[in-house]
């Protein structure tokens, strides 16, 4: 399941609705009506540096009324979407990805971390700490929401739409699960939203609504009662959407694939153009390099002395 891919496109949609749900005070500060959305590559001493790429990156004026609170009148949004159970895989890189906007930027920037699969308090700050000897070196602060530290049944029955679906990750009674799946579904079914944003939302209770082999049973039949039944209109409206949109994955795969396939063409063709014709090896290793690693062997063709700098096997083609 990509979890990353879900949540970006989900927050992307529900921007507001996201900051306005766990951070209302930070919202409130912030002009939702003209959110930018930033190129998230982050590159370390490049050509040859590291490449970092962030969930989502956004670029908000903050609201006139704030004004004299800041410095300028514009923020970045930073927020990484984290599924595994745990912490201290990402919490080294907040700070590095902070003092790199900020610097690039030259922005004040507000850093947010989802956790899927981590509770913590629910809603709050967590920091950083680096430390020697005993003397606090640096402290990054950061807000976060762990969503499995929430309470699932209020959620489902509030007021925000996102909070309605995102309450399938929450914490559930084992005997209301099904019943909440069913009730988050019916109050999408019967939102005002539009329909493509009623499919993301829909999709997500589907995919996270945590039922074994009984609860399953008890949603099914939930479902097929009468006050489930304009559930049954939805789910098949996003049936539908989902084999578009698995068609057009496809055909997206498709592309990406003929996209590097090219690019290996022209990087066979600067290396032939550079050292002589290459051998069958050589091609078959060049087949195996992603599209990275292509961009970065083409920025060395042009600066090597020699074949053997580009660290390809049985450069020369025999015969």
């Amino acid at each position: 399941m990509d979890h990353d891919q879900r949540f970006k496109t989900l927050i992307r949609e529900f921007f507001a609705d996201f900051l306005q749900l766990f951070f209302q005070q930070w919202a409130e500060r912030l002009d939702m009506s003209k959110v930018e959305w930033l190129d998230k590559e982050l590159f370390h001493d490049p050509p040859e540096g590291s490449r970092h790429v962030l969930d989502l990156l956004a670029k908000v004026p903050v609201d006139a009324r704030f004004d004299a609170l800041v410095s300028e009148s514009l923020l970045l949004v930073h927020i990484e979407i984290e599924s595994p159970d745990r912490v201290t895989a990402l919490t080294p890189r907040l700070p590095f990805y902070y003092h790199f906007l900020r610097d690039k930027h030259q922005l004040p920037v507000l850093p947010i971390v989802l956790y899927l699969k981590v509770g913590l308090d629910g809603i709050g700050v967590d920091r950083c700490v680096e430390a020697l000897w005993g003397l606090q070196i640096n402290c990054f602060q950061y807000l976060y929401v762990g969503l499995p530290g929430l309470d699932g049944i209020k959620y489902v029955q509030g007021e925000n739409w996102l909070g309605v679906a995102l309450a399938t990750l929450m914490k559930i009674p084992k005997e209301r699960v099904a019943w909440l799946g069913a009730e988050a579904l019916k109050r999408l079914a019967e939102s005002p939203l539009n329909e493509h944003q009623q499919f993301l939302l829909g999709e997500c209770v589907q995919a996270y609504l945590p039922l074994d082999a009984e609860q399953e049973l008890e949603f099914e039949n939930l479902l097929r009662s009468e006050r489930y039944a304009g559930v049954q209109a939805m789910n098949q409206t996003m049936f539908e959407k989902g084999i578009e949109k698995g068609i057009e994955k496809g055909i997206e795969k498709g592309i990406e694939k003929g996209r590097l396939e090219g690019q290996r063409q022209l990087i066979r063709s600067m290396i032939e153009d550079r050292f002589g014709e290459i051998s069958e090896a050589t091609r078959t290793s060049l087949d195996r390099l992603s599209s990275e690693q292509l961009r970065r062997l083409g920025l060395r063709i042009s600066t090597a002395s020699s074949p053997d700098e580009l660290g390809l096997p049985s450069f020369r083609s025999e015969g």
